[in-house]
């Protein structure tokens, strides 16, 4: 993936997970989500600028995605995916981490505080896949028949996945972008974990944690693209009011792919989060 490589492996219950850890060692931990259908990757910037300013950054790909192993038969719900990473927390020996999660990553990262229990210092939510309905309308297309499209010819496969990621973008991807998000999905075992993660998509996973949300007892912000065409902004004002004294920031001109669209201004918004006092 160009300049971006995980270095370290973590056998779970769900296949290998590639991770790796930027700054200095003993400098405050921040734990950093991907979404689906990216990678780590979406993190590259944030990462490396968090880690100069002294974190001690933690970035992963989850099973089935990015670098990480992908195999036939594999589980990739994010029922699961909250279960790996309460073991990757504990392996790490993080003992209240600030996170920031984004898509997918949020229902990760809430499933595995609220139902297994990992500590967090803070949370920022970043255009999370938190609240009924989710989904684009693509993604929901592919849900009803994940079978039929697993068998395009590989070509249009990979033409499809292109299109679908880059509609995620306002402000569209530079093409090292695109390719690099892409590209672990590319080739015949990409094409069946791409079309494996979205059919075992399931939005009672999202349901079961909603009614928990008011039990949240650490500082959370929501950072939200007012261009996201994928989840409305409106969900985002309806998740700040269900999470005692969460903040709202609107990012303007960005869509859902916040990281990559606006890296700067989600930078300035994740700084003054994680070096506040409340």
């Amino acid at each position: 993936m160009h300049d971006w490589e995980l270095h370290e492996v973590f056998d779970s219950g769900s296949g290998t997970v590639r991770w790796d850890r930027l700054g200095p060692r003993g400098g405050e931990p921040v734990v950093l989500l991907h979404g689906t259908p990216f990678s780590s990757y979406v993190w590259r910037e944030i990462a490396r600028a968090l880690a100069d300013r002294g974190h001690e950054v933690y970035v992963w790909d989850m099973p089935g995605y990015g670098a990480s192993e992908k195999t036939d038969g594999q589980e990739v719900s994010l029922a699961s995916q909250g279960e790996v990473f309460a073991a990757l927390t504990d392996h790490w020996r993080l003992s209240d981490p600030s996170v920031v999660a984004h898509d997918f990553g949020g229902c990760v990262a809430l499933r595995a505080h609220l139902l297994h229990g990992v500590p967090y210092r803070r949370l920022a939510l970043v255009d999370p896949v938190a609240l009924a309905p989710w989904g684009s309308p693509f993604f929901r297309l592919v849900a009803e028949y994940p079978h039929v499209l697993a068998r395009l010819p590989l070509a249009l496969h990979r033409a499809l996945v292109h299109e679908y990621i880059g509609s995620a973008s306002h402000r569209g991807l530079r093409p090292e972008q695109a390719e690099a998000l892409a590209a672990p999905w590319s080739d015949e075992t990409g094409q069946a974990a791409f079309y494996r993660q979205i059919a075992q998509a399931d939005q009672r996973h999202t349901d079961e944690i909603q009614k928990l949300y008011p039990d949240i007892g650490i500082p959370v912000t929501v950072c939200w693209g007012e261009e996201d065409s994928w989840l409305p902004v409106a969900q985002a004002h309806e998740l700040v009011s269900l999470i005692p004294g969460a903040r709202l920031r609107l990012v303007p001109g960005a869509g859902h792919l916040v990281p990559l669209d606006a890296p700067g201004d989600l930078l300035a918004a994740l700084v003054d989060f994680l070096d506040g006092d409340t």
